[in-house]
């Protein structure tokens, strides 16, 4: 692995490449040390089919992402467009995090659990790599807690879309108008 330091051109050429980039939001929540503890990820993505398993990044492995890491078990959560207060709030330290106007339930297994999630994955995390300060997880899915049902178009629930430090919904992504 390369040892060169980025110039300070890279790093913000690198940050303006991601920053237009959109990705889909999801709170990933544990229990640990009997307390429940989140954080917001853009960084999901499938990993494998067999067996079942998805891959995140965590900037830091420090407060609630070094929490998770040491969480048994882990539900990411599938944020729809109507939870970006949600994610605001456990995007950075915040009061409002677990808050009961927010519908938090406890999962069988005692993981935080919000059901009005557009879909939601009980996982277990397999490995860590680092890259700097950042950490890349792979996590292996034990179950599917909800999923949308994408046969039944009227209750469709549109994803949460983070681009530019900004959220937008999904919904405008649900044309059939393909590009190319």
């Amino acid at each position: 692995m390369s040892q060169s330091k980025p110039t300070a051109h890279q790093q913000a050429a690198f940050r303006d490449i991601f920053r237009g980039h959109p990705a889909g939001v999801a709170l990933i929540t544990a229990t640990v040390d009997g307390e429940p503890v989140g954080i917001t990820v853009s960084s999901v993505a499938s990993l494998s089919l067999d067996p079942l398993s998805i891959s995140f990044s965590f900037m830091k492995r420090t407060g609630s992402a070094e929490r998770i890491l040491r969480s048994e078990s882990q539900l990411v959560h599938f944020l729809s467009d109507a939870q970006s207060s949600v994610a605001k709030s456990f995007a950075k330290p915040s009061p409002d995090r677990f808050s009961e106007e927010q519908g938090w339930q406890v999962a069988e297994t005692g993981e935080p659990f919000l059901p009005n999630s557009r879909a939601v994955l009980r996982v277990n995390i397999l490995d860590a790599a680092r890259a700097g300060e950042s950490t890349l997880i792979a996590a292996e899915v034990t179950d599917v807690l909800q999923a949308p049902n994408l046969a039944d178009p009227e209750h469709q629930v549109p994803a949460l879309i983070f681009k530019d430090r900004h959220y937008f919904s999904g919904a405008q992504l649900g044309s059939k108008d393909e590009v190319g």
